[in-house]
C-alpha cells in the first residue's frame, strides 16, 4: 500500500485519507470552517490521530470563537467526492420514500412529477424537472420556473433561458453539456419568490438529481438559489466570483439571467463568474 512521510514516520495513506474525511466532514456538519477534537464522535486509531495532530501543526484551524471573513474565497475540496444525498430527519422523510432510491433521472421523473406536496401542484401547467446532460460536469441551478417554462415543462426556455444559453455560448459550453434544473419544480403564481415551505418541499428533489447526476461543478444563478443550497442569507456582492464548497463540489455564485435582463450594468461582472467557471472546467478535463 502507498504510504506518506510524516516527520520520521511513515502512514499508510488510508490513514490519511481518514483523517483528511473527517474533517471534511466536520466542516460540513458545522457549516463554517471549524475543527473541534473528537472525543466520541468517530473512533480513530492511535496511528490516525498522530495523523491528525500531523495536520494540525500544518493547516490553519478556525476555533468557534474566530470571526469568519465572508469575503474571502472558500477553495474547493482538491479531490472530487461522490456526492450523496444529505439524509435530514422531517416529516417528509419519516418513511423513506421510493424516489429515494431511483436509480437514474428518467426513474425520478416518473415518481415525482405527479407531486403535490405543496400548493404550487394546484396551480402548474406542468411539472417543470430539469434538462440536459445526466453525466455533466457542470450543473446550473436556478429559483424557480416562470410561465414560459411552465408552459413547456423545461427550465430556462423563456428570454433569461435564451440568454443563459448564449453565455455558455460565449464561454465554448453547448446548452446539451451541461445539467440545468431549479430549487422549485414548478411555478410560483405571478413569477413569486418561492416560499420557505415550497423550498423546504422541493429542494430534495434537486439534492436527488444532483447525487444523480455527479456535476464536479454547480453554477448557482440568483441568491435565491444560492441561498437555498448554503442554509444562508448572504448578499450577492458578498458571494459571487468566489469558489465555495457545496458538500465537495465547487460551486461558483453568479446573477440569474433574469435579473440581467433588467440590470445590464451586471453582466461584466456574470461575464467574469462565468470565466472562472470556464478556467475550472478546462483545467479539470486535462487532469
Amino acid at each position: 500500500m502507498d504510504t506518506q512521510q510524516y516527520g520520521s514516520e511513515q502512514i499508510e495513506e488510508s490513514a490519511l485519507d481518514k483523517a483528511i474525511r473527517y474533517l471534511q466532514q466536520q466542516k460540513l456538519m458545522t457549516g463554517e470552517l471549524l475543527y473541534k477534537e473528537p472525543k466520541h464522535t468517530l473512533s480513530l486509531s492511535n496511528q490516525e490521530h498522530e495523523v491528525l495532530q500531523q495536520i494540525q501543526k500544518t493547516e490553519p484551524i478556525l476555533q468557534a470563537t474566530d470571526q469568519i471573513n465572508t469575503s474571502k474565497s472558500i477553495p474547493p475540496i482538491s479531490i472530487h467526492k461522490k456526492f450523496i444525498m444529505p439524509t435530514r430527519k422531517t416529516a417528509l422523510f419519516e418513511q423513506s420514500p421510493e424516489w429515494m432510491n431511483a436509480p437514474d433521472l428518467p426513474v425520478l421523473y416518473e415518481q415525482i412529477h405527479t407531486c403535490l406536496n405543496c400548493a404550487l401542484g394546484a396551480t402548474r401547467t406542468k411539472f417543470v424537472f430539469g434538462v440536459g446532460n445526466p453525466n455533466a460536469d457542470i450543473m446550473i441551478i436556478g429559483e424557480a420556473p416562470g410561465a414560459d417554462e411552465d408552459a413547456q415543462g423545461e427550465p430556462f426556455v423563456g428570454a433569461a433561458g435564451q440568454l443563459l444559453t448564449k453565455i455558455l455560448a460565449a464561454i465554448g459550453i453547448a446548452r446539451e453539456e451541461v445539467y440545468i434544473a431549479n430549487i422549485i419544480k414548478c411555478r410560483p403564481p405571478g413569477n413569486r419568490r418561492p416560499e420557505k415551505s415550497e423550498t423546504e418541499q422541493c429542494e430534495p428533489y434537486l439534492m436527488k438529481q444532483i447525487e444523480l447526476v455527479q456535476p464536479k461543478f454547480i453554477l448557482a444563478v440568483g441568491l435565491t438559489a444560492a441561498n437555498t443550497l448554503l442554509k444562508s442569507e448572504n448578499k450577492m456582492a458578498d458571494i459571487r466570483g468566489k469558489l465555495i464548497d457545496y458538500h465537495g463540489i465547487t460551486m461558483i455564485v453568479t446573477y440569474h439571467p433574469a435579473a440581467l435582463l433588467r440590470n445590464p450594468s451586471w453582466k461584466q461582472a456574470t461575464w467574469e463568474d462565468v470565466q472562472l467557471l470556464q478556467k475550472l472546467y478546462v483545467e479539470s478535463k486535462v487532469v
